[in-house]
Protein backbone atom coordinates (compact mmCIF):
# COMPACT_ATOMS: atom_id res chain seq x y z
CA UNK A 1 0.00 0.00 0.00
CA UNK A 2 1.94 2.71 -0.83
CA UNK A 3 -1.26 5.36 -1.56
CA UNK A 4 0.05 8.75 -0.34
CA UNK A 5 -3.51 9.97 0.36
CA UNK A 6 -4.36 6.57 3.00
CA UNK A 7 -0.96 6.76 4.36
CA UNK A 8 -1.13 10.58 5.02
CA UNK A 9 -5.01 9.99 6.38
CA UNK A 10 -3.43 7.04 8.24
CA UNK A 11 -0.72 10.10 9.48
CA UNK A 12 -3.33 12.38 10.64
CA UNK A 13 -5.51 10.11 12.22
CA UNK A 14 -2.38 9.11 14.27
CA UNK A 15 -1.34 12.83 15.04
CA UNK A 16 -4.80 13.39 16.29
CA UNK A 17 -5.07 10.57 18.75
CA UNK A 18 -1.91 11.37 20.21
CA UNK A 19 -2.79 14.90 21.82
CA UNK A 20 -5.35 13.18 24.25
CA UNK A 21 -2.44 10.65 25.36
CA UNK A 22 -0.08 13.65 25.44
CA UNK A 23 -2.43 15.32 27.49
CA UNK A 24 -2.80 12.83 29.90
CA UNK A 25 0.28 12.14 30.43
CA UNK A 26 1.62 15.56 31.04
CA UNK A 27 -0.55 15.43 33.91
CA UNK A 28 1.60 16.55 36.83
CA UNK A 29 5.05 16.59 34.81
CA UNK A 30 7.12 19.38 33.12
CA UNK A 31 6.55 19.11 29.36
CA UNK A 32 10.62 18.43 29.07
CA UNK A 33 10.51 15.65 30.87
CA UNK A 34 7.46 14.64 28.86
CA UNK A 35 9.06 15.07 25.97
CA UNK A 36 12.80 13.65 27.04
CA UNK A 37 10.26 10.61 27.85
CA UNK A 38 8.73 9.84 24.53
CA UNK A 39 11.73 10.61 22.96
CA UNK A 40 13.37 7.71 24.41
CA UNK A 41 9.98 5.62 23.98
CA UNK A 42 10.60 6.16 19.96
CA UNK A 43 13.89 5.89 19.93
CA UNK A 44 13.76 2.63 21.98
CA UNK A 45 11.59 1.23 19.03
CA UNK A 46 13.49 2.01 16.35
CA UNK A 47 16.82 1.13 17.87
CA UNK A 48 15.01 -2.05 17.98
CA UNK A 49 13.39 -2.22 15.07
CA UNK A 50 16.99 -0.85 12.89
CA UNK A 51 18.72 -3.96 14.41
CA UNK A 52 15.39 -6.29 13.64
CA UNK A 53 14.73 -5.29 10.21
CA UNK A 54 19.09 -5.12 9.27
CA UNK A 55 18.95 -1.24 8.38
CA UNK A 56 21.74 -0.32 10.34
CA UNK A 57 24.04 -0.33 7.03
CA UNK A 58 21.82 1.43 5.11
CA UNK A 59 21.74 4.19 7.60
CA UNK A 60 25.20 4.32 7.64
CA UNK A 61 25.28 4.84 3.64
CA UNK A 62 23.39 8.15 4.10
CA UNK A 63 25.34 11.03 2.90
CA UNK A 64 26.58 13.72 4.98
CA UNK A 65 24.47 15.96 3.19
CA UNK A 66 21.59 13.96 3.72
CA UNK A 67 22.63 13.66 7.17
CA UNK A 68 22.84 17.49 7.34
CA UNK A 69 19.26 18.02 6.24
CA UNK A 70 17.48 15.17 8.26
CA UNK A 71 19.10 16.60 11.42
CA UNK A 72 17.97 20.10 10.92
CA UNK A 73 14.51 18.41 9.87
CA UNK A 74 14.95 16.28 13.47
CA UNK A 75 15.85 19.62 15.50
CA UNK A 76 13.26 21.78 14.17
CA UNK A 77 10.35 18.94 14.18
CA UNK A 78 10.98 16.13 16.59
CA UNK A 79 12.97 19.05 19.57
CA UNK A 80 11.74 22.44 19.08
CA UNK A 81 8.29 21.79 17.17
CA UNK A 82 7.68 19.18 19.44
CA UNK A 83 8.74 21.40 22.09
CA UNK A 84 6.39 24.50 21.70
CA UNK A 85 3.85 21.00 20.91
CA UNK A 86 4.12 20.18 24.05
CA UNK A 87 3.68 23.73 25.77
CA UNK A 88 0.74 24.20 24.10
CA UNK A 89 -0.71 20.70 25.02
CA UNK A 90 0.43 21.24 28.95
CA UNK A 91 -0.67 24.97 28.78
CA UNK A 92 -4.04 24.27 26.99
CA UNK A 93 -6.17 22.35 26.17
CA UNK A 94 -6.02 19.33 23.15
CA UNK A 95 -7.61 20.88 20.78
CA UNK A 96 -6.79 24.35 20.76
CA UNK A 97 -2.97 22.66 20.62
CA UNK A 98 -3.67 20.19 17.89
CA UNK A 99 -5.25 23.17 16.13
CA UNK A 100 -2.48 25.32 16.23
CA UNK A 101 -0.47 22.66 14.95
CA UNK A 102 -2.49 22.17 11.90
CA UNK A 103 -1.16 25.13 9.89
CA UNK A 104 2.01 23.39 9.50
CA UNK A 105 0.63 22.45 6.15
CA UNK A 106 0.03 25.61 5.03
CA UNK A 107 3.77 27.01 5.95
CA UNK A 108 5.12 23.91 4.02
CA UNK A 109 3.17 24.92 0.97
CA UNK A 110 4.89 28.37 1.37
CA UNK A 111 7.96 27.43 1.83
CA UNK A 112 8.10 24.58 -0.43
CA UNK A 113 6.96 26.72 -3.14
CA UNK A 114 9.50 29.39 -2.25
CA UNK A 115 12.42 27.13 -1.97
CA UNK A 116 11.95 23.66 -3.33
CA UNK A 117 10.11 25.42 -6.50
CA UNK A 118 7.31 23.01 -5.84
CA UNK A 119 4.37 23.83 -8.49
CA UNK A 120 1.04 24.77 -6.85
CA UNK A 121 -2.68 24.69 -9.04
CA UNK A 122 -5.03 27.24 -8.30
CA UNK A 123 -7.48 24.99 -5.96
CA UNK A 124 -4.09 23.83 -4.11
CA UNK A 125 -3.43 26.99 -3.30
CA UNK A 126 -6.97 28.15 -2.67
CA UNK A 127 -7.29 24.49 -0.11
CA UNK A 128 -4.28 26.33 1.55
CA UNK A 129 -5.85 29.20 1.70
CA UNK A 130 -8.95 27.71 2.91
CA UNK A 131 -7.20 25.61 6.03
CA UNK A 132 -5.62 29.14 7.17
CA UNK A 133 -8.87 30.82 7.09
CA UNK A 134 -10.83 27.73 9.11
CA UNK A 135 -7.85 27.33 11.76
CA UNK A 136 -8.14 31.42 12.18
CA UNK A 137 -11.43 31.34 12.51
CA UNK A 138 -11.38 28.55 15.20
CA UNK A 139 -8.42 30.57 16.92
CA UNK A 140 -10.57 33.82 16.83
CA UNK A 141 -13.54 31.69 18.41
CA UNK A 142 -11.90 30.63 21.41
Amino acid sequence: MRNPWFLGLLGAFCWGVAPIFGKLGLRGIDPIDGLIARTLVTMSVILVWAFGAGRLGAVAAISPKAWLYLALEALLATLVGDLFYFLALKHGTAGVAAIALSVSPVVTVGLASLFLHEGYTILQTLGALLVASGILLVAMGG
